[in-house]
Parts: structure tokens; C-alpha cells; sequence
């Protein structure tokens, strides 16, 4: 058993290292990633495919095929990861058990998430409900105002807050949060040790005390208009459900209210004037089907119909074969689909299916269309 551990933990440690190098070559994102390890049954196995195996992966054309090959003979795995994690000590990546289950979920997860801070291990499981306030970076003093009672409102009552740092809402965000002496997360758009704005210098600081920075870009990775829409989807893919605190209709904040509902998470607007430009992106996304938000004890009220992703933790039998238990434990009362399963277990495709199918005739577990699956 003891030895099955070692190569197991190996095994990870290894899977992590190649997720860091193929995050290296330009035009190899987490979905052709996802897609290489599901071909080939790992990364570091894709990284030793000759080319002629390696084209038969969708996406990768000649011109990527060249650039793969160029990396390839110019970077050392083991000695990149060395190298990097001098820098950035603090990384995880799909491979790693700690990376936050909820970005499993989304078809694009970071490979590499860079974090610093308090790391809060009931949040990366999925079990602390996490709440995206998100919000316009020009807010008057009405946007201001509501979000810091519900960024408080939520703080007390157990929720961690999620928002991206930038002026605005998610500053005022982040602030209420702390100021009612919550948990907070703050996701960047730049390297986890480039503060922008610079203004927010301290702001990050309390965030690091009492909370976690996130960030998927390398130490000293500087603002970038391309970057700052990634960053949303983080932001989205964490919580549970966003709110959308004010925005006009053309702002990142609507990018993420929509990724959002693509991701099957709940999607929330304050209400604001019709003469306030800064409120008509609120409005359309009331039209569109957002909830509203009419006061806290309102949101507090829908926000309790979350579905508890522990409920089914707590409730494991505890007479299961240690691999039925561990396939169980990977299937969330939210659908997840079986390659992510998978991943996560880390034991053979036939295994997990076996697994899935004991578990599905003992009723713990509920298959639905397209191979996802979900507690019973």
C-alpha cells in the first residue's frame, strides 16, 4: 500500500511538471492540453509523442506542431520546473489534489494557477460556497454603497467573496469584505506580484492576510488588455453565483455574468436607475434572466438554495472499497463529467467506469446525458 502511495504521489508530481511545460509553448492552451493528455493518458507521455502521433490531436496543426517541436528540444521539464519555482514557489496545476475543484468544472481551467496568501482548502474542494461581485470600474456612490453592505452581509454569513482587484466594484468588494472580517479572493489579470491598480497596494496586502491571491501569469507579468477577460472566467468558474453590482452595457462585468451562466452558475444584478448609464447593464441582464437583488436578507435567502457540495462528502458509506470511496468522493452533487473524473482519481479509464457503474446500481451515483455525472 505504502509503495502504491510513492508511485501514485510520483505520478502527480510528474503530471504537474509536464502541465507547467506545456504552458510554455505559445498556442498550447488548457483545452488542447486537455485534450493531449486525454489522447495520449498523460502529459508527460504527449511530451515524448513523436510528431506524427502528436498531429493526430485536434488543433495541433504544422505551425504548432513546429513551435511544440522547437520547445521541446529547448526545455527540460524537470529543470524548467526547478528554475520556475524559484520565482513562483507557489503554483498549482489540474494534476495537483489541492487545485480548486470548481475550475475542473469549466472547459478551460487554468494549467498553471499561481497563489499567494491564505490557502483554504474547503474553498479549492468546492465545499465553501464562494460568491463573484463583480461590477463596473466608474461606480457611483449608490454601487458603492449596496456593494459594500452585501460584500459585509455575505462575510457574516460564512461566504467567501471573489472579485478581480480592479477599481471600482471589486475594490469596494473586496473591502467590505475584509472591513467584516470575511475571507476574501482577489484573481489578477497580471503576475500575482504586479499590483494593479497601483493604488490597491495595500488593499492586497490585507487580501494576502486574510485571504488568497490568485492569479494563472508568472511572476512579473505586467497588464495586458487580452489578459484581464481570462481573468473573468476564473472569477466566474469560482463562485457559486455572481453578482453584478453595477455596469454599463458594454463592460468585463457582463463578460463574466454571461461566462457565468455558460459555467451553470447563478447570475445576479442589482437594479438601478434608467437614467444611470452605469446601471442599463444591470437592467439587460434582469431582461436576459438574472436574478434581482432586493435587499441582503433577499439575496441571503436565494443564495440558500445553492446546492451544498459537501452534502454528499458527509454521507460517503463507510463500508466502500477504497476505490469505489475515492470515485464516489470525485463525484459532486453538480454534474461533472467522466473525464474530469478521471482525471481526478487517477486510476485507469476502465476502472473508473467499473467504478461509476457499482455505484450507480448501489444508487450513489446518477448518470445524465453526455457521460456527466452526479451524486443521487
Amino acid at each position: 500500500m505504502l509503495n502504491s502511495f510513492k508511485y501514485k504521489e510520483k505520478q502527480l508530481l510528474e503530471e504537474r511538471t509536464y502541465w507547467l511545460a506545456w504552458s510554455q509553448i505559445n498556442g498550447v492552451g488548457p483545452v488542447l492540453m486537455r485534450r493531449l493528455q486525454q489522447h495520449f493518458g498523460t502529459l508527460s507521455a504527449a511530451w515524448a509523442a513523436p510528431s506524427k502521433a502528436l498531429a493526430e490531436v485536434a488543433g495541433l496543426g504544422v505551425q504548432l506542431l513546429g513551435a511544440v517541436e522547437q520547445k521541446r528540444s529547448q526545455l527540460h521539464p524537470e529543470q524548467f520546473l526547478e528554475q520556475h519555482s524559484l520565482k513562483n514557489p507557489h503554483f498549482w496545476t489540474p494534476a495537483d489534489t489541492d487545485y480548486p475543484r470548481l475550475l475542473l468544472e469549466i472547459p478551460n481551467p487554468p494549467a498553471v494557477l499561481y497563489y499567494q496568501g491564505q490557502v483554504n482548502l474547503p474553498e479549492n474542494q468546492g465545499v465553501k460556497p464562494m460568491v463573484g461581485i463583480v461590477g463596473t470600474r466608474n461606480p457611483t456612490e449608490y454601487g458603492c454603497r449596496w456593494t459594500r453592505k452585501i460584500s459585509a452581509t455575505l462575510a457574516k454569513h460564512g461566504f467567501t467573496v471573489v472579485s478581480g482587484m480592479a477599481a471600482g466594484i471589486d475594490t469596494e468588494a473586496h473591502r467590505g469584505c475584509l472591513e467584516a472580517g470575511g475571507r476574501t479572493i482577489a484573481v489578477f489579470g497580471t503576475g500575482i506580484d504586479v499590483i494593479y491598480p497601483r493604488r490597491n497596494q495595500s488593499l492586497c496586502q490585507q487580501i494576502q492576510e486574510q485571504g488568497l491571491v490568485l492569479s494563472e501569469y508568472p511572476a512579473g507579468t505586467q497588464p495586458s488588455r487580452a489578459q484581464f477577460p481570462q481573468r473573468n472566467r476564473i472569477v466566474a468558474a469560482l463562485s457559486r453565483a455572481v453578482l453584478v453590482m453595477e455596469a454599463p452595457h458594454k463592460s468585463g462585468a457582463l463578460i463574466t455574468a454571461h461566462q457565468a451562466n455558460e459555467f451553470g452558475r447563478d447570475v445576479y444584478a442589482l437594479p438601478g436607475s434608467l437614467d444611470n448609464p452605469k446601471s442599463l447593464g444591470c437592467l439587460g441582464l434582469l431582461d436576459w434572466g438574472a436574478q434581482i437583488i432586493l435587499n441582503e436578507s433577499h439575496l441571503l435567502e436565494m443564495l440558500g438554495a445553492i446546492p451544498d457540495l459537501d452534502a454528499g462528502l458527509k454521507q460517503e458509506p463507510p463500508q466502500l472499497e477504497p476505490e469505489l470511496a475515492q470515485v464516489l468522493q470525485a463525484v459532486a452533487s453538480e454534474p461533472i463529467h467522466f473525464d474530469l473524473i478521471v482525471q481526478q482519481v487517477g486510476i485507469s479509464t476502465s476502472s473508473v467506469s467499473s467504478a461509476l457503474l457499482q455505484l450507480e446500481l448501489e444508487g450513489l451515483v446518477s448518470q445524465l446525458p453526455g457521460m456527466r455525472y452526479l451524486r443521487s
